[in-house]
């Protein structure tokens, strides 16, 4: 690939946001890569993450369970998490009948995914991006129709271990077909790890001049090390909700090699330094950390949680 010259990015677009949220995904996109967790122990878990001040959590996912093993049971882990209210929680849902599993277990923030990469698209679901989003145009009007309302996850936004490079021009067309077709709010995924500032600032240029008003939320993964940066050039872009992972638990079970979610406690840490409010505790934050490394068993890719807050310091 050819570097962009500097003075050919596109410019800052507004002030630092004073407020961030965060969507927790460490319960559904974590545990969905790591070997099978009790389902006390993914309770106790998103219980947890509750308390910790975060107000949204992406709880589980109602997926067939020979696809994802790993949430098999994701109607005995709602039926018994503790709703602590102001705490918003989703579920993924990727097709009509796991909708309206979701919908019938009470949720009303339903997530559905469809891949940029047709390639990337087939291996997740078995049918092309287009057969995909004639689903998901007929989902909307379902879900809609039961008062819920439809996050558009866009996967493989910033590249796919299939295809490589994924146009900006297709990210763009699938999101003028999803926003037609009424989704509430779109999320692009960084599936492969890939994005990059240049990436990003690339995709919310083109979504931005189509869809100024759009809500937008960014999961990036932290594979090749640059998560924190892509953070900070969508906040630029006026951006100001973000998935990530306590601990940096997950990845993607389609992506190969595409493991490491944003750790939450590297988010919260930098947003907090930076004088960005997230209302999120880091203290408890980096507890769950280690309650998460406990219940999957093996040490966490954070870096925060392995050096500890910058406030933890001496000297």
């Amino acid at each position: 690939m050819t570097a962009v010259p500097a003075g050919d990015w596109p410019r800052r677009r507004s002030a630092l946001p004073e407020r961030v949220s965060i969507r927790e995904v460490g319960p559904r996109d974590g545990l969905q890569s790591e070997d099978p967790v009790p389902a006390a122990d993914k309770v106790r878990l998103i219980d947890a993450l509750s308390r910790t001040g975060l107000s949204r959590i992406e709880a589980v996912s109602y997926v067939h369970p020979k696809a994802i093993p790993q949430m098999a049971d994701a109607d005995e882990v709602w039926s018994a998490v503790d709703r602590r209210p102001g705490v918003r929680y989703s579920a993924l849902a990727p097709n009509r009948k796991g909708a309206e599993r979701a919908l019938d277990a009470g949720f009303t923030e339903i997530e559905v995914v469809v891949s940029a990469s047709d390639t990337h698209n087939r291996h997740n679901v078995r049918r092309g991006t287009d057969e995909s989003l004639d689903d998901i145009a007929e989902l909307i009007t379902v879900l809609h129709d039961r008062g819920a309302t439809v996050e558009v996850i866009v996967a493989t936004s910033f590249g796919c271990p299939y295809e490589g490079d994924v146009p900006v021009s297709r990210v763009a067309g699938i999101i003028d077909r999803v926003v037609a077709d009424g989704a509430d709010r779109i999320a692009f995924g960084d599936t492969t790890g890939m994005a990059t500032p240049r990436r990003v600032a690339e995709l919310l240029d083109a979504v931005r001049g189509g869809h100024p008003d759009v809500d937008l939320l960014l999961h990036f993964h932290n594979t090749r090390g640059t998560a924190l940066a892509n953070v900070l050039t969508a906040m630029d872009y006026g951006v100001t909700e973000f998935d990530s992972s306590v601990g940096g638990l997950g990845g993607c079970p389609y992506a190969p090699g595409a493991s490491g979610n944003l750790a939450t406690e590297e988010l919260v840490h930098m947003l907090d330094d930076m004088g960005v409010e997230t209302g999120v505790d880091l203290d408890a934050l980096l507890e769950v950390a280690e309650l998460a490394e406990r219940l999957v068993g093996r040490t966490l890719p954070s870096g925060v949680l392995r050096a500890g807050p910058r406030s933890r310091l001496s000297g």
